[in-house]
């Protein structure tokens, strides 16, 4: 189980004998390297006329000896090699291992943006599709022809509802302990700092607490959506559906639309609830705000016409935060990086559609007077 080899008129040659089984001596193996490396061969020829037994470690040494060949323009010759080995050897170079980078190709301007046009335009359309496909969905539901089992629809309802209390609850603490803090800087200049209950509950009922619901279900169920239809995808079970004659909006997204949408607006009110508390932790033990007043002053800043401002964005935000999850998923490639790039573009888009709807949603209700 040696390399024997010799260099004569810059000719190496490689005569193998004898059983090549663990083969582990880095001693000859570099000996035999360096000589390549050294410059001096020409040529390199590989007889394995008399071999044994063998196995992957003596392909190894005959991948790596031929791979500094070809780096020195060497050219290597076999001579009584078994097939066996000489097509393990060449299937070894058959593999890029650092393949090139793919060439940028740069358009001229006009075709650039032709380019992106209709790109714009193909996204735009296969995203009205997948709405449209969803609504006739909740038709077939709304007339009982809808293909949708009660159990998806409860598992779920289960997974963003009470699973994600602990969570909105906490988030929505800090961020009525936040918003107390902050009012505090500058009603305190004016000794109005008992006027904190009021920003507090205003905020929190008309806009953050639903903004803060609207956020972690984004990166908490929305993310779950995309990976777990992406994942369905992958494994070709989206392909089963079809084959079965199962419309994939009624099995897969309806569920999942209408449990986001009906949980959301619930855990709007427990962060409206959660963010009052918060500031009233900061109002009552660290601005010496009495209890009876800090509460009186909340509950004469509590109007109905903003809970129910929040109550429907938090509406909103269930439907875009589920139809963005479900979206992606569908939508997603065959490959494991395929799931991952859906979950991040399901949550990314979904927070970027909050903040498109909102900004719609407060100009129209600042144009009625709401």
């Amino acid at each position: 189980m040696k390399l024997d080899f010799n260099v004569e008129q810059k000719k190496l040659k490689l005569a193998l004998a004898g059983d090549y089984r663990d083969f582990d001596d880095e001693e000859a193996k570099s000996r035999l390297l360096g000589a390549v490396r050294g410059g001096s061969v020409r040529e390199a020829v590989i007889n394995a006329g008399n071999i044994g037994s063998w196995d992957s470690t003596l392909v190894v040494v005959l991948y790596e000896l031929i791979r500094e060949c070809r780096r020195a323009d060497v050219p290597v010759s076999y001579e009584d090699f078994p097939p066996n080995l000489r097509r393990l050897v060449e299937l070894a170079f058959m593999v890029d291992r650092k393949p090139s980078l793919p060439q940028k190709v740069f358009l001229p301007p006009l075709e650039t943006l032709g380019t992106f046009g209709i790109s714009l335009w193909r996204s735009i359309k296969k995203g009205l599709g997948f709405i449209g496909q969803s609504l006739t969905s909740s038709r077939r539901w709304l007339t009982g022809t809808a293909v949708m089992r009660k159990v998806d629809f409860l598992f779920a309802l289960q997974d963003c509802s009470y699973k994600a209390v602990g969570i909105v609850s906490l988030v929505s603490f800090m961020v009525g302990l936040i918003l107390a803090f902050v009012g505090a800087v500058q009603l305190k200049t004016f000794g109005a700092q008992i006027y904190v209950s009021s920003l507090v509950a205003i905020g929190m009922t008309r806009i953050m607490g639903a903004i803060m619901v609207g956020i972690i279900m984004a990166g908490r169920t929305g993310a779950s959506y995309a990976a777990a239809i992406g994942t369905m995808q992958v494994n070709e079970e989206i392909d089963a559906l079809k084959t079965m004659g199962i419309p994939v909006a009624d099995f897969l997204v309806l569920p999942r639309i209408m449990a986001l949408t009906l949980s959301v607006p619930f855990l709007v009110i427990l962060a409206d609830f959660m963010g009052i508390v918060g500031g009233g932790f900061v109002g009552v033990l660290m601005l010496d705000i009495p209890y009876a007043e800090y509460y009186k002053y909340t509950l004469d800043a509590l109007d109905m016409t903003n809970f129910l401002v929040g109550l429907f964005h938090g509406l909103v935000f269930g439907v875009v935060i589920s139809l963005c999850g479900c979206y992606f998923g569908i939508n997603c490639g065959r490959n494991a990086d395929s799931v991952g790039k859906a979950t991040t573009q399901a949550v990314v888009t979904a927070i970027v559609w909050m903040i498109v709807m909102t900004g719609i949603i407060t100009f129209i209700f600042e144009v009625l007077g709401i």
